[in-house]
C-alpha cells in the first residue's frame, strides 16, 4: 500500500493548506512564517517568467510581425497571472505587506493591467511600435517597477522578523529582487542594442528581421525598404539616449540596492547577475534563429565604481565621487566595449549630463537616507543606529533593521510582519558607510 500526496490530490490538498488564511485582514497583521515564505517563493516565480518572456518578445520583435498569441507573449501572461493572484492575497488578507508594501503592489498591478489594452488598441490603430520607448509601453515598466518595488518592502520588512529565514537568504532574496528591478528599468534599452546588430545583418546583405516585418515597417513610415528605412526601424532614438539612460536610471538602482541590501560588491553582483543572465540566453536565442544582441559588459564597470564609492564614507561627498566614477565606468566601459565587441551607438559628449544628473540623483537617495536616520534616532533614542534605507523607487520602505543577536518571543506559527524594520545597536555598520552589513 503507497503512501504520500499523488499528483491528483495536489490541488486539494494546497486548497486544504491555503483556504484557512483566505480570511479579510488589514495589511501588517501577523502572517505564518510558512505562508510568508510561500507567498514570496510565488512572487520571485512570477518575476522569472515575466523576465524570461520578455527577454524572448524582443527578440522576436526583432524576427517576426508582431502577434498578440505569440509565444513570448503567454509566457509573460503566466507570469502576471501569478502576480495578479498574489496582488490580490495581500490586499484581501493583508498578510506578508505593510501597508505601503500593499499600495505599492496595487498600484503597479492596476497600471499594469491598465496598459495591456492600451498597447493592444496602439497598435490596433498605429500598427508597429518602431521603438521600445513608446508611452504605452513605459506604462508596462513603471506597473513592473512599482510591483517590485512593493515586493522589495515586503520582503525587506518581513523576512528579518522570522527565525527560520536565515540573514544569508534575505540578503540574496532581496538582491535578486533588486535584479528584478535593475532588469525592468533597463529593458528599453534593449532596442539599441538588438537595434545595433539588425542594422549591421542588414549592411552584411543578410539581415535577421524577415522580410515580412521589414516591409510593415517600411509601409508604416511610408518609404522603401532601404537602409535610411533600417536605421529609423532598429535605432530610433538620438544615440545620447543610451549612455545617459543606462548611467542614471539604470546606476540609481544600483546605489539604492547598495544601500538596502548593505553588503560590499552589492552593485558589482547584481550587474554581474544580470549579465551573465543575457550571456546564458543569448546563445538559446541565436540557437533557435533569433537575433542576437549586444551584452551590456560595461555595466561590470559600472557596477564595480558603485561599490568603489561606498567606501568613501562622507555621505555628501560621496554622489559627487561615485557620480564620477560610475560616468568613468559607463563611457570607459561602452567604448572599451565597442572597440573589442559591440554596442550600441553612444554619444561619447553627453557624459557631462550624465554625471551631473546621477550626482543628484545620488545626493537625493543621500538626503532621504539622512532624514531617515534622523528620524530613527529621535524615535529610538540612543539605541538606533544610523542605519535607515530609503529610496524614491521603494517610497521611503526603508527603516533600520534589527541586529541585537537575540530573536524575539513568537506565537508558534505565526509573526508579524512590521510596519517598519527593526533598529540595529548603536555601535552596528550601517548600510550607507561603505561596510558591511
Amino acid at each position: 500500500m503507497t503512501t504520500g500526496t499523488t499528483l491528483k490530490q495536489v490541488p486539494a490538498r494546497v486548497i486544504e493548506w491555503a483556504l484557512p488564511y483566505w480570511t479579510r485582514g488589514e495589511a501588517g497583521r501577523q502572517t505564518p512564517a510558512d505562508l510568508f515564505r510561500v507567498l514570496y517563493l510565488g512572487w520571485l516565480a512570477a518575476f522569472v517568467l515575466k523576465v524570461l518572456g520578455s527577454t524572448w518578445d524582443v527578440s522576436w520583435h526583432f524576427k517576426w510581425l508582431r502577434d498578440d498569441l505569440a509565444p513570448p507573449h503567454m509566457l509573460n501572461t503566466v507570469g502576471t497571472v501569478i502576480a495578479v493572484g498574489l496582488a490580490i492575497v495581500h490586499w484581501y488578507t493583508g498578510y506578508g505587506v505593510d501597508r505601503l508594501a500593499s499600495r505599492l503592489i496595487q498600484w503597479g498591478t492596476g497600471i499594469f493591467l491598465i496598459a495591456i489594452p492600451l498597447d493592444l488598441i496602439n497598435h490596433r490603430v498605429n500598427g508597429l511600435d518602431i521603438t521600445a520607448w513608446s508611452p504605452s509601453h513605459a506604462l508596462l515598466f513603471i506597473g513592473t517597477a512599482l510591483m517590485i518595488a512593493g515586493v522589495i518592502r515586503g520582503w525587506y520588512l518581513g523576512a528579518a522578523s522570522y527565525g527560520v529565514i536565515s540573514d544569508r537568504r534575505r540578503t540574496i532574496v532581496l538582491a535578486v529582487l533588486f535584479t528584478f528591478f535593475f532588469e525592468n528599468v533597463h529593458f528599453p534599452e534593449q532596442h539599441q542594442e538588438y537595434g545595433v546588430l539588425e542594422l549591421a545583418s542588414w549592411d552584411r546583405g543578410q539581415p535577421y528581421a524577415e522580410p515580412s516585418l521589414l516591409q510593415f515597417a517600411a509601409n508604416q513610415m511610408g518609404r522603401a525598404v532601404d537602409r535610411p528605412m533600417i536605421l529609423k526601424f532598429s535605432l530610433p532614438v538620438p544615440d545620447y539616449v543610451y549612455p545617459v539612460y543606462a548611467g542614471v536610471a539604470g546606476m540609481i538602482i544600483l546605489v539604492v540596492a547598495r544601500m538596502i541590501v548593505g553588503k560590499r560588491w552589492t552593485a558589482t553582483s547584481i550587474a554581474a547577475v544580470y549579465v551573465a543572465y543575457r550571456c546564458l540566453v543569448w546563445p538559446l536565442l541565436v540557437g533557435t534563429t533569433f537575433p542576437p544582441s549586444a551584452i551590456p559588459f560595461f555595466f561590470l564597470l559600472a557596477g564595480l565604481a558603485v561599490d568603489l564609492a561606498f567606501f568613501v564614507r562622507v555621505p555628501y561627498f560621496r554622489p559627487v565621487l561615485g557620480a564620477a566614477l560610475v560616468t568613468a565606468g559607463v563611457y570607459g566601459g561602452l567604448a572599451l566595449q565597442d572597440r573589442l565587441l559591440d554596442a550600441p551607438p553612444y554619444a561619447a559628449a553627453s557624459w557631462p549630463v550624465t554625471a551631473a544628473a546621477l550626482a543628484a540623483a545620488w545626493l537625493l537617495a543621500e538626503w532621504l537616507v539622512g532624514r531617515r536616520q534622523a528620524s530613527a534616532v529621535s524615535v529610538s533614542g540612543s539605541s538606533v543606529s544610523g542605519s535607515a534605507l530609503s529610496g524614491a523607487a521603494l517610497g521611503g520602505a526603508a527603516e533600520t533593521r534589527a541586529e541585537t543577536g537575540d530573536e524575539p518571543a513568537r506565537e508558534p506559527g505565526a509573526e508579524p510582519v512590521p510596519t517598519t524594520a527593526p533598529v540595529r545597536d548603536s555601535g552596528a555598520a550601517t548600510a550607507s558607510d561603505g561596510g558591511d552589513v
